[in-house]
């Protein structure tokens, strides 16, 4: 597949991080020019079992979004797989020539192992809960993240975002069906997460943002 050359320059440091870290470290690099099929390249792909031409799924609750966002990077966040597996993950965005954000380099590093570990110990203190990291790393997980960023570049990166998910489309042939699932992908990766992003994607997609809640009561339950 061809590859971003920015994005692609990427893949020799991510091999150079696997063979570092060890067989439970895997890098994903993503090309958010595409944010559907954004995954581009899996390095180790143990942890979270990515594959080419998935989409991205953190990337703007607990990169772009996160307070702990400073020179593009935001590090050692959890999350948990599909198989339930606690993941510590690092991500860097990255630029192309123009400062324009086009990508993502994800490390995650499966925490299983040392998480069992540190409950066996805990198990020979009086008195202790052997599952208390597990829930400590869950409610990292859970807490409510910081929706506000004092970055302004974050309003930018989510703009770039929306337009390149709708840029494969003609937003005048799109039935009504065909738009609430754009909305429903944007939903599902966080779009709406930030200010303003209603009244973006309904200029964007021309229509007016009484018709993007109603789509969104729709994919999340709300009504018919």
């Amino acid at each position: 597949m061809n590859i971003n050359p920015i994005i692609k320059s990427y893949i020799p440091i991510s091999k150079m991080i696997v063979e570092t870290i060890g067989k439970e470290c895997e890098v994903v690099l993503h090309d958010l020019q595409k944010p559907e099929h954004s995954v581009v390249h899996v390095e180790n792909p143990v942890v979270t079992n990515r594959k080419i031409n998935q989409s991205f799924d953190h990337i703007i609750k607990q990169v772009i979004l996160s307070k702990d966002l400073k020179n593009d990077f935001v590090s050692n966040y959890y999350f948990r797989t599909s198989l339930n597996v606690l993941v510590r993950s690092s991500t860097l965005l990255i630029r192309d020539e123009n400062n324009n954000l086009i990508g993502a380099m994800c490390i995650n590093i499966d925490s299983s192992r040392i998480t069992n570990q540190i409950n066996y110990l805990k198990s020979f203190l009086p008195n202790s809960e052997t599952t208390f990291f597990s829930n400590e790393c869950d409610d990292i997980i859970n807490s409510d993240f910081e929706v506000e960023n004092e970055e302004v570049h974050v309003d930018k990166m989510i703009t770039s975002l929306i337009d390149n998910i709708l840029k494969e489309c003609d937003i005048e042939t799109l039935n009504r069906d065909q738009k609430i699932e754009k909305i429903r992908f944007m939903d599902k990766k966080g779009i709406f997460l930030t200010k303003g992003s209603i009244e973006k994607v309904a200029n964007k997609m021309n229509m007016n943002k009484v018709t993007v809640y109603s789509y969104l009561d729709i994919i999340r339950g709300r009504r018919k």
